[in-house]
């Protein structure tokens, strides 16, 4: 999207698992941030706050204070505020099954990529020039400046807006998406458009099929001529997510317990030697702890785990070495073929028994159908016009 040779067009792709944000042309977005938000229910703000009050203070309430709360929320959109341990802290995203089903949450979201924060930049920056020689209070400004690190601090009005959707969107998510961007961001200029047709486009192809791992699914993508072909366009709920899910199922069943890093702190008891104290925070929703614990698997995921070679065998990657990790509570743990089956899931969805995490007897071949017949359906769309000249497009 062009918005003039002074004005850039502002990139937005709300994913499953992070929401991306950027200038067009460049090669990587300036803000990535989870696309889930912490909530805390305003009812239980005021029952904590009512239990900690005196009876005479009780009985001098106002009935319509108590009213004012209710069907509120406070949302916390960011990895840095999301790290800050809150009791009775929800975690929620807004999607289900790749469709948008809370939009106050989107908004947010948008609101927090959007930032309009260019004064609190400019004055930081001055203030920073003038305090070099002061270390701490430098420090000091960038903890506070640390979580706008993820923001385009940006004024919607004068960028146009594209925003990259899924294959399977329908036409009332378009619907609300165009009203939030043009009655309350007031954009410019606004287009909607396939993730499947931007990676073809990105590759140099106007047809080809895209299979695109993300967060929380694998879709197949036929794209003809730059257009999506809605009726072969196959998914299966394998995803980054799922494959986190199965390295922690493997560390369970070896009797290994992620601790989030809320749930203890370390002290040095002599040099180089620490001491882990546990923490106990009784009013932490089920939630949080295990959004915290997926944090802490999924950097084991990337840090430790590959894609073999060939096929995943069982006998072949017995003996392999195994590699190290530690955790952030100080214990260290050994990952052995984990490594290797855990990621060859993506192409044999079979090796997801071995840790238990096939909830639907389906998913077993989902991985092999949602290729093969995305593969097939768009062969068959585009043989007469374009034979022999289908390519594919692997993207995670």
């Amino acid at each position: 999207m062009y918005g003039g040779d002074e004005v850039s067009a502002i990139v937005v792709d709300l994913g499953s698992h992070t929401c991306k944000a950027g200038y067009a042309g460049e090669d990587a977005p300036k803000a990535v941030f989870p696309n889930v938000v912490g909530a805390i229910d305003q009812m239980d703000i005021e029952d904590a706050e009512n239990n900690a009050a005196s009876a005479d203070s009780k009985n001098n309430v106002n009935p319509l204070d108590s009213e004012k709360g209710k069907g509120k929320r406070k949302l916390y959109v960011g990895s840095q505020t999301l790290g800050f341990h809150r009791d009775h802290m929800e975690v929620l995203s807004p999607l289900k099954d790749g469709i948008v089903v809370d939009w106050d949450i989107v908004d947010n979201l948008w609101d927090h990529a959007f930032r309009q924060l260019l004064i609190f930049k400019i004055v930081t920056c001055c203030v920073l020039k003038f305090i070099s020689s002061l270390t701490n209070i430098r420090r000091l400004l960038k903890t506070i400046c640390q979580p706008f690190r993820e923001c385009l601090l940006i004024d919607p009005k004068e960028h146009p807006m594209l925003l990259a959707e899924p294959s399977s969107n329908i036409q009332l998510q378009r619907e609300r998406t165009a009203e939030l961007m043009f009655e309350k961001y007031q954009v410019p200029a606004l287009f909607l458009a396939k993730n499947a047709v931007l990676t073809s486009f990105a590759s140099g192809r106007a047809t080809s099929v895209v299979v695109d791992s993300g967060g929380g699914s694998t879709t197949v993508a036929p794209v003809h001529d730059g257009y999506v072909i809605q009726k072969a366009v196959a998914s299966s709920p394998i995803g980054g997510e799922f494959l986190t899910d199965c390295l922690m199922k493997s560390l369970e069943s070896k009797g290994l317990v992620i601790k989030p890093r809320y749930s203890f702190k370390r002290k040095e008891i002599r040099p180089g030697e620490f001491q882990t104290i546990d923490v106990d925070f009784p009013n932490t929703t089920e939630s949080y702890k295990l959004y915290c614990q997926r944090v802490i698997a999924s950097d084991i995921k990337e840090c430790v785990c590959r894609t073999p070679d060939t096929p995943y065998n069982e006998d072949a990657y017995l003996n392999i070495p195994t590699t190290s990790y530690e955790l952030p509570d100080g214990q260290t743990i050994e990952i052995g073929a984990d490594k290797f089956k855990i990621p060859d899931i993506l192409f044999n969805p079979s090796l997801a028994q071995f840790f238990g995490c096939c909830k639907v007897f389906g998913i077993m071949n989902e991985g092999h159908v949602c290729f093969t017949s995305g593969h097939s359906s768009t062969k068959l769309s585009c043989r007469k016009s374009s034979p022999g000249e289908t390519s594919i497009v692997f993207v995670h």
